[in-house]
């Protein structure tokens, strides 16, 4: 694990290296993206079940094969232990509650001429969610996916999965029970991004797709967007930390390490002003990685992608820590609410010892579908308003017209829009 100091006279090149951590090279795999786009939009079903033989290595012999079947959720379901099942109800509370919060209000506002001004929120009608099913299996993400839409009241909730040998992840299957979910295809890639975004035979178009999923997932939303809306392009998962000599050791080796397991593009980044804390990291991160059930991907993950950043100061740690604009950002501080002013580009913050950043891929209640790669300068976790709509309400009354109209007549006829004048002007007195 790379372990290097900001005053070393090569950490400019260093610190490069780690902000085009998130680069995907989209471009090499457009082609090929594209040309599963068009697939699925000429052929439907058919291209589809040519790309699950191909990719997921099992026969698609009838359309309802592409199904999954409700009776097998519930049957999921009711497997669960009672242990299992009561951590999964109280996911999806706290989910809701937390995404209940963030729902917007329709507003009406009536001013002093009669006029009427304000806002209507709406769900959309569909709502495409992909869920990862290729190195792992990713029930949290049905939940943080599928909660929001619920919330937003979206009609029809659409989701795909790839099933690699036509198996399928039992606990997926009782989230998706738990979620309401009828509609659920098994089909993966940037095949089920394609017909998601253009409907098949058997998958109906969407209006928005969302969910994480590999590089041809991203580049696929990448190329639809447009047609249907996004919430993202997601790339490797990882982590930022920032942290000082108050700090537990072995709380952050593992910390580091609940990243790098997810895949061997992810990224574990702790920056503190203590050298001694960075010394003690970097051993225990060897000393966890060997205990570790998936080792090989968590190595490959923290040699390649792994970094400890020694600064002189915290100030310096926090302005490093922004430029990088992790996904996940742990401030394990003595006071970490002092330096929560001051961080300003980060997809979730968890704040505290005791707040490890898998409490907020299960459980806390937040979205774990957040921007990664940088993007938290400019992209938003999931959330509510991922699958609302916003219109605009106007309505004049005969004053309120006349004492603008003037005013927005004069602008049409600036902008050499001698119809839109004449509409305004048409109706004053």
């Amino acid at each position: 694990m790379l372990l290097f100091n900001t005053t070393d006279s090569d950490f400019k090149e260093k610190f490069s290296e780690l902000l085009g951590r998130g680069a995907m090279d989209i471009e090499q795999v457009s082609e090929i993206v594209k040309n599963i786009i068009k697939e699925i939009q000429s052929e439907g079903n058919e291209a589809l079940k040519r790309h699950i033989a191909k990719f997921d290595r099992w026969e698609v012999k009838e359309d309802s094969d592409l199904m999954v079947d409700p009776r097998d959720m519930k049957k999921a379901y009711d497997k669960l232990s009672s242990e299992l099942r009561d951590a999964l109800h109280l996911a999806y509370d706290r989910i809701r509650n937390y995404h209940e919060k963030q729902m917007p209000k329709s507003w009406i506002d009536f001013d002093k001429a009669g006029n009427t001004l304000g806002q209507k929120v709406t769900p959309v009608d569909r709502a495409g969610l992909y869920i990862p099913g290729g190195k792992a299996a990713y029930p949290s993400s049905l939940l943080m996916n599928a909660i929001p839409a619920i919330v937003a009241g979206v009609e029809e909730i659409i989701v795909t999965t790839p099933t690699p040998d036509n198996e399928i992840n039992e606990l997926l299957l009782a989230a998706a029970h738990l979620c309401g979910i009828t509609k659920m295809f098994k089909v993966g890639g940037a095949s089920a991004i394609a017909a998601m975004a253009y409907g098949t035979q058997t998958i109906p178009k969407v209006d928005v797709i969302t969910g994480p999923g590999n590089i041809f997932v991203a580049t696929a939303k990448k190329l639809v967007y447009g047609d249907v809306n996004i919430d993202m392009i997601a790339g490797p998962s990882e982590i930022g930390i920032l942290a000082d000599n108050t700090a537990i050791p072995e709380y952050l080796a593992i910390d580091l390490l609940s990243q790098a397991e997810h895949d061997e593009m992810a990224s574990s980044i702790l920056i503190t002003p203590s050298a001694e804390l960075a010394e003690s990291v970097r051993e225990l991160v060897y000393v966890e990685l060997a205990k570790l059930e998936r080792e090989m991907i968590a190595r490959k993950s923290i040699e390649e992608r792994g970094a400890i950043i020694v600064t002189e100061t915290m100030e310096e740690a926090v302005e490093l820590m922004n430029r990088i604009a992790p996904e996940h950002l742990e401030v394990v501080t003595a006071n970490p609410f002092d330096l929560l002013p001051h961080i300003k580009h980060a997809g979730a913050i968890f704040l505290g010892s005791f707040t490890p950043e898998p409490i907020g891929d299960y459980m806390a209640g937040p979205n774990h579908t957040l921007p990664t790669g940088g993007t938290a300068k400019f992209y938003s976790p999931l959330n509510v308003e991922n699958f609302l709509k916003k219109s605009s309400i106007i309505s004049m009354s005969e004053d309120g017209i006349n004492e603008i109209g003037e005013a927005c007549a004069l602008l049409a006829k600036t902008e050499g829009l001698t119809a839109h004048e004449k509409s305004v002007r048409i109706r004053l007195k």
